[in-house]
Protein backbone atom coordinates (compact mmCIF):
# COMPACT_ATOMS: atom_id res chain seq x y z
CA UNK A 1 0.00 0.00 0.00
CA UNK A 2 1.97 2.97 -1.24
CA UNK A 3 -0.23 5.54 -2.99
CA UNK A 4 1.41 8.77 -4.11
CA UNK A 5 0.91 12.00 -2.21
CA UNK A 6 -1.21 13.24 -5.13
CA UNK A 7 -3.80 10.47 -4.71
CA UNK A 8 -7.07 12.06 -3.57
CA UNK A 9 -7.89 9.11 -1.32
CA UNK A 10 -4.47 9.23 0.33
CA UNK A 11 -4.73 12.96 1.05
CA UNK A 12 -8.42 13.25 1.99
CA UNK A 13 -9.12 14.67 5.43
CA UNK A 14 -12.91 14.46 5.47
CA UNK A 15 -14.87 11.48 4.12
CA UNK A 16 -18.64 11.91 4.29
CA UNK A 17 -21.10 9.02 4.33
CA UNK A 18 -24.42 9.33 2.51
CA UNK A 19 -27.03 6.53 2.56
CA UNK A 20 -27.40 4.76 -0.77
CA UNK A 21 -31.13 4.65 -0.23
CA UNK A 22 -31.31 8.46 -0.23
CA UNK A 23 -30.42 9.59 -3.75
CA UNK A 24 -31.96 12.98 -2.94
CA UNK A 25 -28.95 13.55 -0.68
CA UNK A 26 -26.20 12.58 -3.15
CA UNK A 27 -25.80 16.01 -4.72
CA UNK A 28 -26.05 17.70 -1.33
CA UNK A 29 -23.29 15.49 0.02
CA UNK A 30 -21.11 16.18 -3.02
CA UNK A 31 -21.47 19.93 -2.57
CA UNK A 32 -21.08 19.93 1.23
CA UNK A 33 -17.31 20.37 1.13
CA UNK A 34 -16.10 16.86 1.93
CA UNK A 35 -12.88 15.71 0.32
CA UNK A 36 -14.55 12.41 -0.52
CA UNK A 37 -18.16 11.23 -0.51
CA UNK A 38 -18.90 7.62 0.43
CA UNK A 39 -22.17 6.18 -0.85
CA UNK A 40 -23.11 3.66 1.82
CA UNK A 41 -24.76 0.44 0.66
CA UNK A 42 -24.13 -1.31 3.98
CA UNK A 43 -25.11 -0.09 7.45
CA UNK A 44 -27.28 2.81 6.31
CA UNK A 45 -29.49 0.66 4.07
CA UNK A 46 -32.17 -1.83 5.19
CA UNK A 47 -31.98 -5.32 3.61
CA UNK A 48 -35.12 -4.77 1.55
CA UNK A 49 -33.65 -1.57 0.09
CA UNK A 50 -30.20 -2.90 -0.88
CA UNK A 51 -30.93 -3.49 -4.56
CA UNK A 52 -32.63 -0.14 -4.97
CA UNK A 53 -29.77 1.68 -3.24
CA UNK A 54 -27.26 0.05 -5.57
CA UNK A 55 -29.31 1.20 -8.53
CA UNK A 56 -29.45 4.75 -7.19
CA UNK A 57 -25.67 4.78 -6.77
CA UNK A 58 -25.09 3.41 -10.27
CA UNK A 59 -27.36 6.01 -11.85
CA UNK A 60 -25.67 8.88 -10.02
CA UNK A 61 -22.17 7.67 -10.85
CA UNK A 62 -23.13 7.27 -14.52
CA UNK A 63 -23.79 11.01 -14.67
CA UNK A 64 -20.11 11.71 -14.10
CA UNK A 65 -20.17 12.08 -10.33
CA UNK A 66 -17.36 10.85 -8.10
CA UNK A 67 -17.66 8.80 -4.93
CA UNK A 68 -16.31 5.90 -2.96
CA UNK A 69 -18.86 3.09 -2.55
CA UNK A 70 -19.08 1.20 0.73
CA UNK A 71 -20.12 -2.24 -0.43
CA UNK A 72 -21.73 -4.89 1.72
CA UNK A 73 -19.38 -7.23 3.60
CA UNK A 74 -17.76 -10.07 1.68
CA UNK A 75 -19.85 -13.22 1.91
CA UNK A 76 -23.22 -11.45 2.06
CA UNK A 77 -25.70 -11.97 -0.78
CA UNK A 78 -25.27 -8.37 -1.95
CA UNK A 79 -21.49 -8.09 -1.95
CA UNK A 80 -20.63 -9.44 -5.40
CA UNK A 81 -23.33 -7.39 -7.14
CA UNK A 82 -22.10 -4.29 -5.31
CA UNK A 83 -18.56 -4.96 -6.51
CA UNK A 84 -19.65 -5.49 -10.12
CA UNK A 85 -21.42 -2.14 -10.08
CA UNK A 86 -18.38 -0.40 -8.60
CA UNK A 87 -16.07 -2.03 -11.14
CA UNK A 88 -18.31 -0.92 -14.01
CA UNK A 89 -17.87 2.68 -12.91
CA UNK A 90 -14.26 2.24 -11.80
CA UNK A 91 -14.90 3.84 -8.41
CA UNK A 92 -13.03 3.01 -5.19
CA UNK A 93 -14.69 0.67 -2.73
CA UNK A 94 -14.73 0.68 1.05
CA UNK A 95 -14.81 -2.92 2.25
CA UNK A 96 -16.38 -3.37 5.69
CA UNK A 97 -15.34 -6.07 8.15
CA UNK A 98 -11.96 -6.23 6.42
CA UNK A 99 -9.85 -8.88 8.09
CA UNK A 100 -8.73 -11.42 5.46
CA UNK A 101 -5.94 -10.35 3.07
CA UNK A 102 -6.88 -13.12 0.64
CA UNK A 103 -10.44 -11.81 0.37
CA UNK A 104 -9.18 -8.29 -0.37
CA UNK A 105 -6.75 -9.62 -2.98
CA UNK A 106 -9.65 -11.46 -4.59
CA UNK A 107 -11.69 -8.26 -4.72
CA UNK A 108 -8.83 -6.46 -6.42
CA UNK A 109 -8.53 -9.25 -8.97
CA UNK A 110 -12.27 -9.47 -9.68
CA UNK A 111 -12.57 -5.73 -10.22
CA UNK A 112 -9.67 -5.77 -12.66
CA UNK A 113 -7.60 -3.45 -10.48
CA UNK A 114 -9.86 -0.51 -11.39
CA UNK A 115 -11.29 -0.13 -7.88
CA UNK A 116 -8.95 1.13 -5.21
CA UNK A 117 -9.70 -0.52 -1.87
CA UNK A 118 -10.28 1.19 1.45
CA UNK A 119 -10.45 -1.61 4.03
CA UNK A 120 -12.56 -0.73 7.05
CA UNK A 121 -10.98 -2.47 10.02
CA UNK A 122 -13.72 -2.88 12.59
CA UNK A 123 -13.19 -6.32 14.10
CA UNK A 124 -10.65 -7.70 16.55
CA UNK A 125 -9.30 -10.06 13.90
CA UNK A 126 -8.99 -7.20 11.42
CA UNK A 127 -6.90 -5.19 13.87
CA UNK A 128 -4.73 -8.21 14.64
CA UNK A 129 -4.11 -8.68 10.90
CA UNK A 130 -3.86 -4.98 10.11
CA UNK A 131 -0.37 -5.07 8.62
CA UNK A 132 -1.26 -7.89 6.23
CA UNK A 133 -4.52 -6.17 5.29
CA UNK A 134 -2.78 -2.87 4.57
CA UNK A 135 -0.11 -4.59 2.48
CA UNK A 136 -2.54 -6.14 -0.02
CA UNK A 137 -1.93 -4.79 -3.55
CA UNK A 138 -4.77 -2.46 -4.45
CA UNK A 139 -5.30 -1.22 -0.90
CA UNK A 140 -5.00 2.56 -0.89
CA UNK A 141 -5.80 3.59 2.65
CA UNK A 142 -7.22 1.90 5.73
CA UNK A 143 -10.02 3.22 7.92
CA UNK A 144 -10.85 2.52 11.56
CA UNK A 145 -14.31 1.28 12.50
CA UNK A 146 -14.65 2.32 16.12
CA UNK A 147 -18.36 1.58 16.60
CA UNK A 148 -18.42 -2.04 15.45
CA UNK A 149 -15.09 -2.85 17.09
CA UNK A 150 -16.23 -1.37 20.39
CA UNK A 151 -19.40 -3.44 20.23
CA UNK A 152 -17.38 -6.61 19.73
CA UNK A 153 -15.05 -5.71 22.59
CA UNK A 154 -17.87 -4.66 24.92
CA UNK A 155 -16.58 -1.12 25.41
CA UNK A 156 -17.93 2.35 24.61
CA UNK A 157 -17.18 3.45 21.05
CA UNK A 158 -16.25 6.95 22.26
CA UNK A 159 -13.87 5.73 24.99
CA UNK A 160 -10.43 6.84 23.82
CA UNK A 161 -8.57 4.77 26.38
CA UNK A 162 -10.46 1.58 25.59
CA UNK A 163 -9.63 1.82 21.88
CA UNK A 164 -6.16 3.34 22.23
CA UNK A 165 -4.30 0.12 21.49
CA UNK A 166 -6.43 -0.70 18.45
CA UNK A 167 -6.02 2.77 16.96
CA UNK A 168 -2.27 2.79 17.52
CA UNK A 169 -1.93 -0.70 16.08
CA UNK A 170 -3.65 0.38 12.87
CA UNK A 171 -1.43 3.46 12.50
CA UNK A 172 1.69 1.33 13.02
CA UNK A 173 0.44 -1.34 10.62
CA UNK A 174 -0.24 1.14 7.84
CA UNK A 175 3.25 2.59 8.21
CA UNK A 176 4.86 -0.86 8.35
CA UNK A 177 3.06 -1.76 5.11
CA UNK A 178 4.54 1.31 3.46
CA UNK A 179 1.22 3.09 3.11
CA UNK A 180 -0.31 6.40 4.06
CA UNK A 181 -1.77 7.16 7.46
CA UNK A 182 -5.26 5.76 8.10
CA UNK A 183 -8.63 7.44 8.52
CA UNK A 184 -10.21 7.60 11.97
CA UNK A 185 -13.74 6.44 12.70
CA UNK A 186 -16.91 8.41 13.26
CA UNK A 187 -18.02 10.73 16.01
CA UNK A 188 -21.66 9.79 16.58
CA UNK A 189 -22.45 12.89 18.66
CA UNK A 190 -23.36 15.02 15.64
CA UNK A 191 -24.63 17.94 17.75
CA UNK A 192 -21.65 18.05 20.10
CA UNK A 193 -18.82 20.13 18.56
CA UNK A 194 -16.67 19.74 21.67
CA UNK A 195 -16.81 15.94 21.39
CA UNK A 196 -15.88 16.20 17.72
CA UNK A 197 -12.90 18.46 18.38
CA UNK A 198 -11.71 16.18 21.17
CA UNK A 199 -11.96 13.13 18.91
CA UNK A 200 -10.05 14.90 16.13
CA UNK A 201 -7.26 16.00 18.44
CA UNK A 202 -6.92 12.48 19.87
CA UNK A 203 -6.84 10.82 16.45
CA UNK A 204 -4.37 13.32 15.05
CA UNK A 205 -2.06 12.87 18.01
CA UNK A 206 -1.97 9.13 17.32
CA UNK A 207 -1.11 9.59 13.64
CA UNK A 208 -4.44 9.55 11.79
CA UNK A 209 -4.72 12.13 9.03
CA UNK A 210 -8.44 12.07 8.23
CA UNK A 211 -11.83 11.17 9.62
CA UNK A 212 -15.08 9.50 8.60
CA UNK A 213 -18.03 11.88 8.93
CA UNK A 214 -21.74 11.19 9.22
CA UNK A 215 -23.07 14.76 8.98
CA UNK A 216 -22.09 17.76 6.83
CA UNK A 217 -21.84 19.94 9.94
CA UNK A 218 -18.78 17.92 10.97
CA UNK A 219 -16.78 18.77 7.84
CA UNK A 220 -15.34 22.21 8.72
CA UNK A 221 -13.94 21.05 12.07
CA UNK A 222 -12.44 17.93 10.48
CA UNK A 223 -10.82 19.90 7.65
CA UNK A 224 -9.33 22.38 10.11
CA UNK A 225 -8.39 19.82 12.73
CA UNK A 226 -6.31 17.67 10.39
CA UNK A 227 -4.58 20.58 8.66
CA UNK A 228 -1.16 21.69 9.92
CA UNK A 229 -1.31 24.52 12.45
CA UNK A 230 0.41 27.85 11.88
CA UNK A 231 3.02 26.85 14.44
CA UNK A 232 3.74 23.61 12.59
CA UNK A 233 4.06 25.46 9.30
CA UNK A 234 6.50 28.00 10.77
CA UNK A 235 8.57 25.16 12.20
CA UNK A 236 8.60 23.24 8.90
CA UNK A 237 9.64 26.30 6.90
CA UNK A 238 12.38 27.12 9.38
CA UNK A 239 13.75 23.59 9.23
CA UNK A 240 13.72 23.40 5.45
CA UNK A 241 14.95 26.95 5.07
CA UNK A 242 18.04 26.35 7.16
CA UNK A 243 21.26 25.42 5.39
CA UNK A 244 21.99 21.71 5.30
CA UNK A 245 25.03 22.31 7.44
CA UNK A 246 22.81 23.59 10.26
CA UNK A 247 22.21 20.81 12.78
CA UNK A 248 19.86 22.64 15.14
CA UNK A 249 16.82 24.88 14.70
CA UNK A 250 15.34 26.65 17.72
CA UNK A 251 17.56 24.55 19.94
CA UNK A 252 16.41 21.20 18.52
CA UNK A 253 18.50 18.75 16.52
CA UNK A 254 17.77 18.57 12.79
CA UNK A 255 18.62 15.40 10.90
CA UNK A 256 17.19 13.47 7.96
CA UNK A 257 14.01 12.21 9.72
CA UNK A 258 13.26 15.72 10.96
CA UNK A 259 13.67 17.11 7.45
CA UNK A 260 11.31 14.46 6.11
CA UNK A 261 8.72 15.31 8.73
CA UNK A 262 8.98 19.00 7.81
CA UNK A 263 8.42 18.15 4.14
CA UNK A 264 5.34 16.12 5.03
CA UNK A 265 3.91 18.99 7.05
CA UNK A 266 4.16 21.30 4.04
CA UNK A 267 2.72 18.64 1.75
CA UNK A 268 -0.29 18.24 4.04
CA UNK A 269 -0.76 22.00 4.06
CA UNK A 270 -1.46 21.88 0.33
CA UNK A 271 -4.67 20.05 1.13
CA UNK A 272 -6.37 17.11 -0.57
CA UNK A 273 -5.73 16.74 -4.29
CA UNK A 274 -9.23 16.27 -5.68
CA UNK A 275 -8.01 17.07 -9.19
CA UNK A 276 -5.83 13.97 -9.18
CA UNK A 277 -8.80 11.65 -9.81
CA UNK A 278 -8.48 9.95 -13.14
CA UNK A 279 -10.78 7.81 -15.22
CA UNK A 280 -10.59 4.07 -15.65
CA UNK A 281 -13.84 3.24 -17.45
CA UNK A 282 -15.08 -0.32 -17.43
CA UNK A 283 -17.04 -2.01 -20.20
CA UNK A 284 -20.23 0.05 -20.21
CA UNK A 285 -21.90 -0.27 -23.62
CA UNK A 286 -25.16 1.20 -22.38
CA UNK A 287 -23.63 4.45 -21.12
CA UNK A 288 -24.91 7.40 -23.13
CA UNK A 289 -22.72 9.61 -25.26
CA UNK A 290 -20.73 12.26 -23.45
CA UNK A 291 -21.05 10.53 -20.06
CA UNK A 292 -17.69 9.61 -18.61
CA UNK A 293 -16.87 6.90 -16.15
CA UNK A 294 -15.75 8.02 -12.71
CA UNK A 295 -13.07 6.54 -10.58
CA UNK A 296 -10.22 7.04 -8.18
CA UNK A 297 -6.65 6.56 -9.18
CA UNK A 298 -5.43 3.70 -7.07
CA UNK A 299 -7.30 3.27 -4.94
CA UNK A 300 -17.40 3.26 8.03
CA UNK A 301 -17.92 3.10 10.54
Amino acid sequence: MSPPDSDPIATARSLLFVPGSRPDRFDKAASAGADLVIIDLEDAVAPEDKDGARGHAAAWLALGNRAVVRVNPPGTRWSETDLRMAAEHGCPVMVPKAEDPAVLAGISARTGGRCGILPLLETALGIERAREVCAVPGVVRAAFGNVDLATQLGVAHDDHQALLHARSQLVLAAAAAGGCAPVDGVTTAVRDPDALRTDIAHARRLGFTGKLCIHPDQLPAVAEGFAPTEGELRWARAVLGAAESVTTVDGHMVDKPVLERARRVLTRAAGPHAAAWTCRPGPTPHRGPGVRAVCGDGGGR
